[in-house]
């Protein structure tokens, strides 16, 4: 008897572990086997399972998940994946699969991970939320400076701010804004997520 199969990755049950520890719901949409299927989700964890699924009724089942406003990632690899990434709200592809599907997603991780599908959902939150404190900032500071470069003080006590003090403080702003942004190259995955990714580690002999 010969028996054939196809594995999974080593670092998919902590993958979903982790996608479930930044709030996200986690749906298995394929095109093998019902039973097959159901299996394989049973092990990674997840719940929800489409089995039997074809091209087409991969990209109408992104659709019916994203009623009622729901933002959809969809994860792919295959030709048969394409009318799916190219569907949701965001399509990421696997960088080792083929080229429509990298064609058809507007995320491409380069390497065959699952991981690096949670670190890329939480890298674009962090830059999100980064994006937030830049433009609070940003205003703030000029809602506050502006009146007194404008002279809003001087009926009060006199004071009036210099050009030269009024270009620094406006290079400061720019200064604060591009020093905060940066802080994004040393990006890591929140606590929850660490810990799911880490728990493989954890478990190993090694």
């Amino acid at each position: 008897m010969i028996a054939v199969a196809d594995p999974i990755k080593p670092t998919a049950k902590t993958a979903v572990e982790a996608l479930k520890a930044l709030g996200l719901k986690v749906a298995m949409v394929t095109g093998d086997a019902k039973r097959t299927a159901q299996a394989i989700a049973a092990r990674l964890g997840i719940e929800t399972v489409e089995a039997e699924v074809l091209p087409d009724g991969k990209a109408q089942i992104v659709q019916r998940l994203a009623a009622g406003g729901r933002k959809i990632a969809f994860v792919g690899d295959g030709i048969n994946d394409a009318p799916a990434l190219a569907t949701a709200d965001v399509g990421i592809a696997i960088g080792t699969g083929t080229d429509v599907a990298i064609e058809s997603a507007a995320v491409v991780l380069m390497s065959g991970d699952p991981n690096g599908v949670v670190r890329a959902i939480g890298l674009s939150r962090a830059t999100m939320r980064n994006i937030g404190q830049n433009l609070f900032w940003a205003f703030a500071y000029n809602i506050a400076l502006i009146p007194v470069a404008a002279g809003a003080l001087y009926a009060v006590n006199g004071t009036l701010l210099s050009p030269m003090l009024a270009a620094g403080a406006m290079a400061l702003s720019s200064v604060f804004v591009v020093t905060n942004a940066l802080r994004l190259k040393g990006y890591q995955p929140a606590a929850p997520a660490i810990r799911a990714m880490g728990m493989q580690a954890l478990n190993s002999p090694n």
